[in-house]
């Protein structure tokens, strides 16, 4: 006889899996941030799988002998516009920077300038130009990278997350807005906060240098690697350049210059602030002295 199965057994139970919760809207946010999107294209959704767009719909069209191509009126042939004047080469926007940078006299002449120039890409992906913010005859300058997208909304340097914690390191050593001047080595947003380039940074040199120059500080502080690596003419890693006293000199005074951690980076490696705390005491104990 043949063996025979229970059938009245309990079938196998299949293992559902788990699924994945929703994010939440600020979770969202968050990643689109990450992600560089940070800009409404338009006003009003635009919903990519409504019905006007589905297959079925394109299907049940050319059934009736009516395609979408065929309902469409012939578009009207389009007015060429004038061809927009090409940017300039980088050479040659570096020339231009540095003989606008050269003739400007003053501060307000400096932003006039910026304004006005075109040899950088990043001014037309910008919202609009960070030039600087505080006292133009403090004794100290503060100098960081670029503007990121608040500094873009706002025109103004570091009034984000890290500018607030900058706030919070000056205040430290007895100073605030009033009492400094702020300012980035680019002074327009790159495109999602990315790093700028070597031709953009050597086409917006002249000019942070030139502001330099003109609010003519006792005390330049570079803030984090970039601005370290570009103004003071180094290679080393801010790790090791961090704390130590550098001259830089505009051409008609040397300053003395130091490099500490960038704000945003303090947020991201807290455990830093015990050596920023150690850099910002040794630029007030250079202040008192240069006062004395």
């Amino acid at each position: 006889m043949f063996a025979t199965r229970n059938c009245s057994s309990k079938p196998y139970e299949i293992n559902k899996l788990t699924p994945e919760p929703a994010p939440t809207l600020s979770q969202l946010l968050a990643f689109y941030l990450e992600a560089g999107v940070d800009c409404a294209l338009s006003e009003e959704p635009v919903d990519r799988l409504s019905d006007s767009g589905r297959p079925d719909a394109l299907k049940a069209a050319s059934a009736a002998g009516e395609t979408v191509a065929a309902r469409a009126p012939r578009p009207a042939p389009a007015l060429t516009a004038p061809a927009a004047e090409p940017m300039q080469a980088p050479d040659a926007a570096i020339a231009s920077a540095r003989e606008q940078a050269r003739t400007a006299a003053s501060l307000d002449v400096l932003r006039n300038l910026l304004e006005k120039f075109d040899g950088c890409a990043l001014k037309s992906t910008a919202t609009r130009l960070v030039f600087a913010d505080g006292n133009p005859t403090a004794r100290i300058m503060f100098v960081g990278e670029a503007p990121g997208r608040e500094e873009d909304i706002e025109g103004l340097p570091f009034v984000g997350r890290s500018g607030k914690l900058l706030d919070r390191m000056i205040a430290a050593i007895g100073l605030d807005r009033s009492k400094v001047y702020i300012a980035n080595v680019i002074p327009w947003r790159p495109p999602g906060n990315r790093t700028p380039t070597p031709q953009e940074t050597q086409i917006c040199l002249p000019f942070i240098q030139r502001q330099i120059e003109l609010v003519d500080p006792d005390i330049l502080v570079t803030l984090g690697n970039p601005s370290t690596q570009t103004l003071l003419l180094t290679r080393e890693g801010i790790m090791k350049t961090r704390g130590r006293w550098f001259d830089y000199d505009t051409g008609t005074r040397v300053i003395r210059a130091i490099a500490t951690f960038h704000p945003a980076y303090l947020l991201r490696s807290p455990s830093y602030k015990r050596l920023s705390w150690q850099d910002l005491r040794a630029i007030a104990k250079a202040l008192r002295q240069a006062s004395s």
